[in-house]
């Protein structure tokens, strides 16, 4: 089984469409959206939810008011100021730190799971789909990242597909970490800005680190000659394998407003390049084995 997830260094370079139109192309496939405090794939591909997942990324204090003595250990303690004077748990201020159970004499506190935010499993007219949303303000999206991951190989193995195509988050962080860990290849998704180029290669040096191989597309490469001689200058310099530029087209604007991949909506050229790209992450997964 094939893996391949599409990255980028910073938000806003095309990186969901273009996986978007990899999914309308990809035969065999399971997709999933591990872009989970920001989703936005399901928004081209309309997936028919088949079951919620309620996640539980981190733990809560519950207080049993028929135990506690009304000593306020627990309110003295409390550095998020997360338990009132009446030794109430304050709505959403609570950390998950647990120093209210440790102070605590009688033994009424105790930390149970927090709803975090929901991981499903769905249908597409692409193929089956793993995706999830993290509740506002929540952390552990890393954890929900591998849960997502962990679905889709279930997916996979359930459904006897041979690929999972992984539309990742932007940025350098645990969710970026937890979505190309163990895949086969990586897509990163830069475009011709200095604030891109540097990104690309923060994001470069993570996917190294990790021993994953990388290749790199230019989206927009027509708003900045000069920049994109940058970027391939770099690519050729770490022996990074181009797998395509695209250029600035509102197509790919036009199929997002219709709920649609560029690739359904337009035959034209940048359908054509996408098309070109594909087949030449195909190859690259083949010679590396």
């Amino acid at each position: 089984m094939k893996q391949l997830t599409v990255i980028s260094g910073k938000g806003g370079t095309g990186k969901t469409s273009i996986t978007a139109a990899f999914a309308s192309l990809a035969k065999n496939a399971v997709l999933a959206d591990c872009d989970v405090d920001a989703a936005d794939l399901h928004l081209i591909l309309k997936p028919e939810i088949k079951k919620t997942i309620v996640f539980h990324g981190s733990k809560i204090a519950q207080i049993d008011k028929d135990t506690c003595t009304d000593c306020k250990k627990c309110y003295d303690s409390c550095r998020f100021d997360a338990i009132d004077k009446e030794i109430k748990l304050i709505q959403g201020a609570c950390e998950g730190c647990g120093v209210c159970v440790y102070v605590c004499p009688v033994e009424a506190i105790t930390m149970v799971d927090r709803d975090s935010g929901f991981a499903y499993l769905s249908e597409t007219r692409f193929g089956p789909m793993a995706h999830a949303v993290l509740n506002t303000a929540e952390e552990a999206s890393g954890k929900l990242v591998t849960l997502v991951r962990n679905n889709a190989k279930q997916l996979a193995e359930e459904n006897e597909k041979d690929f999972i195509l992984i539309d990742g988050p932007p940025g350098i962080g645990c969710p970026v970490i937890a979505s190309i860990t163990g895949v086969d290849l990586v897509l990163i998704v830069t475009e011709p800005t200095l604030s891109a180029i540097h990104d690309l290669e923060r994001i470069q040096e993570v996917a190294r680190h990790f021993n994953i191989p990388s290749t790199v597309c230019i989206n927009k490469y027509t708003i900045n000659p000069e920049n994109t001689k940058i970027i391939e200058k770099y690519c050729k310099t770490n022996n990074i394998p181009m797998v395509g530029k695209l250029p600035y087209d509102n197509v790919m604007t036009k199929a997002m407003i219709q709920e649609q991949s560029v690739i359904e909506f337009s035959d034209g050229a940048l359908s054509h390049d996408l098309r070109q790209m594909w087949s030449k992450i195909l190859e690259v997964l083949k010679q590396n084995g």
